[in-house]
C-alpha cells in the first residue's frame, strides 16, 4: 500500500468528523523540497464543500491526523496544502514489509488474471534485423515481462512475414547471382546472405531502370516493365500457386533467414512463446474477406480487386485483396489476429509492437476486425513508437545502408572494453570474465540508452553516449548495483533484522523511493512504457549515491544502524536487478 492509500481514508474521516462531509476521494502530491513534509494533502479541491479558509482547514485536518493517526508525526500549513510528516517507524514498518516480500513490487498471476498476447520482432525474411528491430524486440520483450510483473498472464508471439514481392526479390537474385553460395559455403549468417541478394536485386533493378529510360521510356513505367521486377512478381504468383521449384527454393532460403534470427535475439536475450507465419494466416485472411465480401462488410471493384469503404469513420477505402487475388498485408493480419484468439481462447487483448509508421494501418486493422462482429478486437492496442535515427541518418535496407543488429552489439562490447580498460579497474579478471563483461556492459548500455526513452518518440542513438559511466545510463547504473555487491561480501557480520527507533535522512528517503517500486510498475503497464522503469531505477540510484555519500555503511560504529544500512543496501540492489530484469538487461556483480 502506498503513503497516500494509507493516508486517504483517515484524511476523509477527519472531514467527515469534523465537517459531516463525505468525499469520495482526496488529492495528495509529493511536498515540495523547499518545505517540511512527506505527503502533502491538496485543500483547495476541498473548499468546494467547506465553508473555510485553507490555513484553518490544514490545521484542523493536520490536528486531528497528528492526534488519531500513528503513524502522523507533525505538519505544516502552506498556502492550500498540508504537508505532513510521516514517522520514522512508518518507514521502518515499510522496509520490514519489504524485505520479507522476496517478490517485491511485482503481483501474482492467478486463474483470473487478465491475459494478454505482445506481438514483437515479426521480420521479413529477406534480411538481416537492423537497429530499428532491436527497439522494436526490446520494446516489447519489456513491455510483456513489465506486464508479467503486473500480474497479467502473457504470451509473446511474433509474426513472421515470410512471403510476398521482397522475399521473391532476394530469391530471383540468388538465382541470378548467386551461384549456389550458402550460408556454410560463404561464411556468413543465413539471415545476411540473404540480405545480401535483396541489396543485389535493388541494384540490378536501378539499373534495368536506366537502362529503359535511356531508351525513353518515363521512369513509372521503367518501374512497371524492368525484366527483373516483371520476373519477381511472377515468382510470387508462382509461390502462390504452390510452384514445387520455387517453394523449394523459398523453403530453403527462409531457413536460412530463421537460424541467422535464432542466434540475433539468443544474443539480444528475447525470446517467444510461439511463432505465426504470414505464409499460413494470410491463407485465412483471404477466407474471412470473402465471408466478409458476402455479408456487405466489403466490396469487390470491377477489376476484381477488394475494398472496404471507412470514409464513414473518417479513414479511406482501403484494399484487402488485389484484382488478381493475391492477398496484401491487412488480409494476413485479419487472418494473423484470428488465428491466434482461435489458438489462445483465453487472450483478453494483444498489443502490437510497430512503429509509428503503421499508426494508420492499425487504425484501420482494428476497425475491420470490429466490423467483423469480434468483441475482441476492442482490446487490441498498438505500441507505436518511434524510428531510431543516426548521427549519418536514415537508414535504408534496399541499399545496404543499416545498422545491423549483430554488428551494433559487437560495437557495443568494443566501445565497452575501451572505456573499461581506460578506467583500469579490471585487475583479478580473468580474459574470459572481461569477455562476460564487456557483453554485460555493452548490451546493457544500448538496451538502457534505447529503453529510457518514452516509445512515441524517436531517438538519436549515439553509441558512445550510452556507454558513459557517468549519468543516466546503464553502465551508471550496473556499477552501482556492482558497488553494492562488494559492501555484501565484506559484511561478515549477522544480517537480522533490527527496527531502528529513529532513521537518517537519507535512510528515509531511499525507503521513499524504494516503496514507489510496485506503482511504478503497474503504471508502466498500464502505459506500456519501458521508459517509465529505467527512469525510476536512475532515481533509485541517485538517492542511494546521495545515501552512500552522507553515512557510514560498514565503518558505522552502532551495530544496529550498521546492519540496517546493509540490508537497505541490499534491498537497493535487489530492485535494481528486478528493475533491470524486466528490460532485459544483466548485472555484474563486480565491474
Amino acid at each position: 500500500m502506498t503513503l497516500a492509500e494509507s493516508l486517504s481514508h483517515p484524511v476523509i474521516t477527519a472531514v467527515q468528523t469534523l465537517y459531516s462531509i463525505s468525499l469520495e476521494k482526496v488529492e495528495f502530491q509529493a511536498t515540495r523540497k523547499e518545505f517540511e513534509g512527506d505527503i502533502t494533502v491538496v485543500l483547495f479541491p476541498l473548499l468546494k464543500h467547506i465553508k473555510s479558509n485553507p490555513a484553518e482547514l490544514g490545521a484542523k485536518i493536520g490536528d486531528y491526523l497528528v492526534q488519531e493517526v500513528e503513524f502522523v508525526d507533525r505538519y505544516n500549513v502552506v498556502s492550500g496544502f498540508l504537508n505532513v510528516v510521516i514517522a520514522d517507524s512508518y518507514y521502518v514498518q515499510a522496509f520490514q514489509s519489504m524485505q520479507e516480500n522476496e517478490k517485491f513490487g511485482h503481483v501474482n498471476t492467478t486463474a483470473e488474471s487478465e491475459v494478454i498476447m505482445v506481438e514483437y520482432s515479426s521480420p521479413n525474411t529477406n534480411k538481416p534485423l537492423h537497429l530499428g528491430h532491436v527497439r522494436n524486440n526490446l520494446l516489447g520483450f519489456s513491455v510483456a515481462e513489465i506486464l508479467k510483473a503486473a500480474g497479467k498472464k502473457v504470451y509473446k508471439t511474433q509474426i513472421i512475414n515470410d512471403r510476398g514481392i521482397h522475399i521473391c526479390k532476394s530469391m530471383l537474385a540468388w538465382q541470378k547471382f548467386g551461384n549456389g553460395e550458402t550460408p556454410s559455403t560463404s561464411g556468413l549468417k543465413g539471415d545476411k546472405l540473404v540480405g545480401k541478394y535483396y541489396v543485389a536485386f535493388d541494384k540490378a533493378y536501378k539499373e534495368e531502370i536506366a537502362e529503359l529510360v535511356a531508351n525513353g521510356k518515363t521512369e513509372d513505367e521503367a518501374k512497371k516493365e524492368a525484366p527483373i521486377i516483371l520476373q519477381a512478381q511472377q515468382m510470387l504468383l508462382d509461390w502462390e500457386a504452390g510452384n514445387e521449384k520455387v517453394v523449394t527454393l523459398w523453403k530453403t532460403m527462409n531457413q536460412w533467414v530463421y537460424d541467422g534470427f535464432n542466434s540475433t535475439y539468443t544474443r539480444l536475450g528475447v525470446n517467444f512463446d510461439s511463432y505465426y507465419y504470414e505464409s499460413n494466416t494470410y491463407l485465412l485472411g483471404k477466407d474471412v474477406v470473402q465471408m466478409g465480401l458476402a455479408k456487405g462488410i466489403f466490396e469487390q471493384d470491377p477489376d476484381g480487386s477488394v475494398w472496404i469503404d471507412l470514409t464513414d469513420e473518417g479513414l479511406d477505402r482501403k484494399i484487402v485483396l488485389r484484382s488478381d487475388g493475391t492477398a496484401v498485408y491487412m488480409t494476413q493480419d485479419i487472418g494473423t489476429a484470428i488465428q491466434r484468439v482461435n489458438d489462445f481462447p483465453d487472450v483478453n487483448g494483444m498489443v502490437y509492437t510497430v512503429g509509428n509508421e503503421q499508426d494508420y494501418h492499425f487504425k484501420v486493422l482494428f476497425l475491420i476486425l470490429q466490423k467483423l462482429g469480434f468483441d475482441w478486437s476492442k482490446q487490441l492496442v498498438h505500441l507505436s513508437y518511434g524510428m531510431v535515427d543516426l548521427p549519418s541518418g536514415k537508414m535504408k535496407s534496399r541499399e545496404g545502408t543499416v545498422v545491423d543488429a549483430d554488428d551494433l552489439m559487437d560495437d557495443m562490447t568494443l566501445t565497452a572494453q575501451s572505456l573499461s580498460e581506460e578506467l583500469g579497474k579490471l585487475d583479478g579478471f580473468s580474459n574470459q570474465e572481461k569477455q562476460d563483461l564487456y557483453e554485460i556492459i555493452g548490451l546493457g548500455a544500448l538496451k538502457y540508452y534505447i529503453l529510457k526513452v518514452d516509445p512515441k518518440k524517436r531517438i538519436l542513438f549515439n553509441p558512445e553516449e550510452s556507454v558513459d559511466f557517468a549519468g543516466n545510463t546503464g553502465p551508471f547504473i550496473q556499477y552501482t548495483f556492482a558497488r553494492i555487491q562488494s559492501i555484501l561480501r565484506k559484511a561478515d557480520f549477522d544480517l537480522t533484522f533490527v527496527a531502528l527507533d529513529e532513521l537518517h535522512s537519507k535512510e528515509k528517503e531511499l525507503i521513499k523511493q524504494l516503496a514507489l517500486y510496485p506503482e511504478c510498475i503497474q503504471l508502466a503497464a498500464a502505459q506500456h512504457s519501458p521508459a517509465l522503469i529505467a527512469n525510476y531505477t536512475y532515481d533509485l540510484v541517485k538517492e542511494y549515491n546521495s545515501f552512500y555519500q552522507t553515512v557510514s555503511i560498514l565503518g558505522e560504529a552502532n551495530l544496529e544502524n550498521k546492519v540496517f544500512r546493509v540490508l537497505l543496501s541490499a534491498k537497493v540492489a535487489a530492485v535494481i536487478q528486478s528493475a533491470f530484469s524486466l528490460l532485459g538487461i544483466a548485472v555484474p556483480n563486480r565491474m
